[in-house]
C-alpha cells in the first residue's frame, strides 16, 4: 500500500494525485517492490533490509539518491505483556521527492510542522519525531518499573519480577537502536553537503544530535538502575515468600499446642481429673494456658 503526501499549510497532508514530493510504502507487495527496484532504481538489498527489525542504522550514496535506514519505537499495545519492540524505516531521499518505506501503517507526520518540504527536511524531522518517541517510551518504562517494583515489595509470585525482566530486555534493544541511529547522525553531520542539507537544516542535525544523546543516556541510566537492583528484587520476592511461611507455621504449631493437650485427655484410659466435677473446665484452661506459653516464649525467642 502507498500513501501520497504535500505540504498544506505547513503539515503533510494525504493526497490522491502522483505529482506528490513524499511517498509512503507501508509493507510494500512483490509488484510495489519491484516498481520500486526496476523503475526507481533502488537496491533491492537495501529494500529489504528497511522492511527488517533487527536491520542497524546505516547511510549509503547511490547514483540518483540516497538511502537511509533508521530505527523507531514500534507502537506498543497491551498483548506484548510490557515488550517495547523496535522496527526499522526506510528513506530513499532523491532531488525532488522522498520514499519511505515501512512495515507497519503508522500516523508519521501527526503532529509535525514542516517549514519546508523539501526531502531532507521532511527526513530530518521524522528522525527528531523517532527521538522523541523513543524518549516517550522511555518515561512510559519508567513508570511501569516503579510500579513492578511495589508490586514486587508486597507479592510472592515471579510474574511482576519476570514482567520487569521483559522491561528490562526492552531496554537493551532501545540501547542498541539508539547507539545505531547516533552512528547515523554522525555520518549525516559529516555528509550534510553532499545530501543537500541547508544551514537551517544542519542546525536542525545538532539538535538532533545532542536529543539523541541525551536519550541513549537516559536510558542507559534505566537500564543500569534496572539491572543494578535485579538481583535485590529477587531476593525480596524470596524473603516475602520466607515471611509467609514463618506466618503459617506460627498458625500451625499455635494450633497444634491445644490440640495436644486436648487429646492427651481424650483417651480412653485411667487418666487425672476423670471423676472431677469441672474436668471439663481444668482441661479447657490447660490448653489456653498452652497457648499462652507458646506465645510468650516465641516472644521471647523473637521468632
Amino acid at each position: 500500500m502507498v500513501k501520497k503526501y504535500q505540504c498544506e499549510d505547513r503539515k503533510l497532508v494525504e493526497v490522491a494525485h502522483n505529482e506528490c514530493p513524499v511517498l509512503v510504502y507501508i509493507n510494500p507487495g512483490e509488484a510495489e517492490k519491484r516498481y520500486l527496484v526496476d523503475t526507481l532504481k533502488l537496491d533491492e538489498h537495501t529494500l529489504n533490509s528497511a522492511l527488517d527489525p533487527d536491520e542497524l542504522s546505516r547511510l549509503e550514496f547511490e547514483p540518483e539518491h540516497v538511502a537511509i535506514i533508521f530505527k523507531r519505537p514500534r507502537n506498543y499495545s497491551a498483548q506484548e505483556q510490557f515488550y517495547f519492540k523496535v522496527s526499522s524505516l526506510g528513506a530513499f531521499i532523491f532531488k525532488d521527492k522522498l520514499i519511505i518505506v515501512t512495515n507497519e501503517d503508522i500516523p508519521l507526520f501527526d503532529g509535525i510542522t514542516f517549514n519546508r518540504s523539501t526531502p531532507a527536511f521532511v527526513f530530518l524531522r521524522l528522525i527528531y519525531r523517532s527521538i522523541f518517541h523513543f524518549l516517550e517510551h522511555l518515561k512510559i518504562i519508567s513508570t511501569i518499573a516503579d510500579e513492578l517494583q511495589d508490586k514486587i515489595n508486597r507479592a510472592m509470585e515471579n510474574k511482576h519480577l519476570l514482567n520487569l525482566f521483559t522491561l528490562e530486555k526492552s531496554l537493551v534493544y532501545y540501547l542498541n537502536s539508539i547507539n545505531s541511529n547516533s552512528v547515523l547522525i554522525e555520518k549525516l553531520r559529516v555528509n550534510s553537503a553532499k545530501l543537500g542539507i541547508s544551514v537551517e537544516d544542519q542546525e536542525l542535525l545538532d539538535d538532533i544530535f545532542i536529543e539523541n544523546n541525551q536519550c541513549y543516556r537516559q536510558a542507559e541510566i534505566l537500564s543500569n538502575v534496572l539491572s543494578g537492583l535485579m538481583d535485590a528484587r529477587a531476593s525480596i520476592v524470596s524473603n516475602n515468600l520466607n515471611m509467609l511461611m514463618k506466618t503459617l507455621n506460627i498458625i500451625t504449631i499455635a494450633i497444634m499446642v491445644p490440640t495436644f493437650v486436648v487429646s492427651a485427655f481424650s483417651m480412653n484410659v485411667a487418666i487425672p481429673f476423670q471423676a472431677h466435677p469441672h474436668a471439663f473446665w481444668l482441661i479447657l484452661g490447660l490448653a489456653l494456658f498452652s497457648v499462652i506459653g507458646f506465645t510468650f516464649f516465641w516472644r521471647y525467642k523473637r521468632w
